[in-house]
């Protein structure tokens, strides 16, 4: 039988005795210390599933010590003396409690090609036109495959190592649109990154010992001789990050990096959590929430579907400057929205986080993040300043002295960049000072109107409407964007994703569609679905719109669309705004023809790309509104 123990009172009040016992902590002396297997109360008041995931954990992975992690400052301060010690955080002392993490330089983004769905059948988790086949819509693995893996990595893994046991909830405790998860971890940058990300602690265990339901997460950062930093421990050339979700169980192995670790994010909310939303009958979505309050006083709630470094944060936070607009943020990143008994969608944040890109951050882009980000924040792969603050592309001028993410002196003149693109900071969402009176609403925020964007320098018009939510669905569905550097693709390759959802679906993308277009029933009251596009570029490579805060005209249009103002016209994509219906007073001259135009030759290559898309990665798994909806583009596009 394992013996627990959780990080003795004293060890937390001197936090630098407890940095050392645990980095140096054997495990003989471990087991002396134990003798007898007196149980602290909290570990003996763990539920029987949760003590039984611990066990199971900790004998294949042989660590020295096992924390139940309670949330606490004191538990917060302990760790982070920990990570001093061992090279893995240095303070910030131009901040309030914010810290700086460089990565090992191989682990710096999600491995999306070393990501996993496990299943009865492959097409359980990809489409039938990919079948033994690599995808774009998921990576599948066999049961067989998933044990060898998981046996190939574990055994013995946290050998010399604490793990910690976090008990989290994503969304508000107690709340019905909310789930539990436990992860274990031997990463101290993980547990608490996870208190950042997640509500975890005691109110958690209070919530498991009701429910006994909870999500499993393993995750290990591995061992490997090549890892490169001290203070970064990982092992990228075996990495890999699995889900089951048959059994509601995530194992992550060798990364450290927030997406492939901090496992309540993209692998519980997005990837299981889409598969347990087509269980239950909801929807979770690579979205964020915003509360738009109009001129006079009416407030709406939208979501909205962007891929990673596309603008998302940028409009949850967003600063209007069309006169009497006010944008409060709920969320910057995941959506979990459930129809309630009176056919309203409603929606809650299911993270306690933001999780932002910083490259691009700055006053004039988004203020409201700036004013977030400067107190209790973990910056990840940033530059430093000599004055011991943070610095990245796009913050503004760069000052002398700076070092770059890898922890060199920063020459300016070389096209290296001192932030790595995806360097991010991880900071508490109560910090936003426009966060949502309703944010942690149990019962969620009602939404009025869906966005879906993504970034496209040419052809794709600033905002189109669907004509109803079959025509939206497929919006989403023949959604592309410039690749990111959120994952480890090239910048400015032009991809599909669908639903800005393509590296985190959970399962069968065709089943995923027929689960979005399942969702009018009668009773219900459907929230429109709308296409955007701030980014389009004129023949000399300037926007042809200024983004930002100037966004608000385009929520203004789409709320007055929300009340059926008759402010529209029909285009071959849908409806777009009438000419003059879109709010551009003291905006410089824009070019709304170029704006709005709809080439004839881009759309059709476009509507041809979107069909080769659906052949080649999805084929008879399409359902066949995708098809009737795709040869009405193509019908339109050619009568134009």
């Amino acid at each position: 039988m394992l013996h627990f123990k959780t990080i003795p009172e004293d060890y937390i009040r001197k936090t630098a005795e407890f940095a050392q016992v645990a980095v140096n902590c054997s495990r003989a002396a471990h087991q002396t210390a134990l003798r007898g297997n007196k149980l602290s109360p909290q570990v003996a008041a763990l539920t029987p599933k949760v003590r039984a995931f611990i066990e199971r954990s900790a004998a294949l992975c042989e660590p020295d010590l096992v924390h139940i992690c309670d949330g606490s400052e004191a538990e917060a301060n302990a760790l982070v003396a920990l990570m001093q010690t061992q090279g893995t955080l240095k303070p910030l002392p131009k901040y309030d409690n914010c810290w700086l993490a460089r990565t090992d330089p191989a682990d710096v983004a999600r491995v999306e090609s070393r990501t996993f769905i496990c299943a009865e059948r492959e097409r359980d988790v990809v489409p039938i036109a990919r079948a033994g086949q690599k995808s774009a819509l998921g990576n599948y693995i066999p049961l067989p495959d998933y044990e060898k893996a998981v046996a190939e990595r574990f055994p013995g893994c946290m050998r010399g190592r604490t793990m910690y046991v976090i008990p989290f909830s994503m969304g508000p405790v107690g709340s019905p649109l909310s789930k539990i998860g436990v992860e274990v971890t031997d990463s101290p940058y993980v547990a608490y990154s996870m208190r950042v990300m997640t509500r975890i602690g005691a109110a958690v265990l209070e919530a498991l010992r009701k429910d006994e339901h909870f999500v499993r997460c393993l995750h290990s950062v591995g061992r490997s001789e090549s890892s490169a930093t001290i203070g970064w421990p990982c092992d990228p050339a075996r990495t890999i990050i699995l889900h089951r979700p048959a059994d509601n169980e995530i194992v992550s192995y060798g990364s450290g990096y927030g997406g492939n670790s901090l496992l309540g994010k993209k692998c519980f909310a997005l990837r299981l959590g889409s598969v347990i939303a087509r269980r239950e009958g909801w929807l979770a979505e690579h979205m964020l929430i915003v509360g738009v309050t109009d001129p006079k006083g009416r407030k709406r709630y939208i979501a909205a579907a962007f891929p990673s470094a596309c603008g998302k944060t940028n409009l949850a936070m967003m600063t209007p400057t069309l006169p009497g607009y006010k944008v409060e943020c709920v969320g910057d990143d995941i959506a979990w929205m459930k129809f309630d008994k009176n056919g309203v969608l409603r929606a809650i944040n299911p993270e306690n986080g933001f999780f932002g890109v910083a490259p691009g951050t700055s006053e004039s882009t988004n203020p409201i993040a700036m004013e977030s980000v400067f107190k209790d924040t973990v910056f990840t792969n940033v530059a430093e300043t000599k004055d011991g603050g943070v610095w990245w592309e796009g913050m503004g001028g760069a000052p002398e002295g700076v070092t770059d993410w890898k922890g060199q002196p920063w020459d300016k003149t070389k096209k290296t960049p001192a932030a790595h693109p995806n360097s991010r900071f991880c900071t508490p969402a109560g910090n936003c000072p426009i966060i949502d009176g309703d944010w942690e609403s149990a019962e969620g925020v009602p939404i009025s109107a869906i966005l879906l964007g993504g970034r496209r320098p040419a052809g794709v018009p600033l905002v189109v409407e669907a004509r109803d939510w079959a025509h939206g669905v497929f919006l989403g569905a023949s959604m592309r964007s410039e690749a990111t550097a959120a994952a480890e693709y090239a910048g400015k390759v032009v991809m599909h994703d669908p639903f800005a959802m393509r590296p985190f679906f959970g399962y069968n993308f065709g089943e995923y569609l027929k689960h979005w277009l399942s969702m009018p029933r009668a009773g219900r009251q459907m929230p429109k679905i709308f296409h955007v596009n701030w980014f389009r570029k004129d023949q000399q490579g300037k926007f042809l719109w200024p983004g930002f805060g100037e966004n608000s005209r385009v929520l203004d249009w789409v709320l007055r669309r929300c009340d059926d103002e008759q402010c529209h016209v029909e285009t071959p994509l849908g409806f777009v705004p009438k000419p003059g219906a879109l709010n551009c007073s003291n905006l410089d001259d824009i070019n709304m023809n170029e704006l709005f135009s709809i080439p004839k030759d881009f759309w059709l290559q476009e509507a041809d790309a979107i069909e080769k898309y659906f052949k080649e990665e999805v084929g008879e798994d399409l359902p066949n509104e995708m098809w009737d909806q795709l040869m009405t583009l193509k019908k339109n596009i050619k009568k134009s």
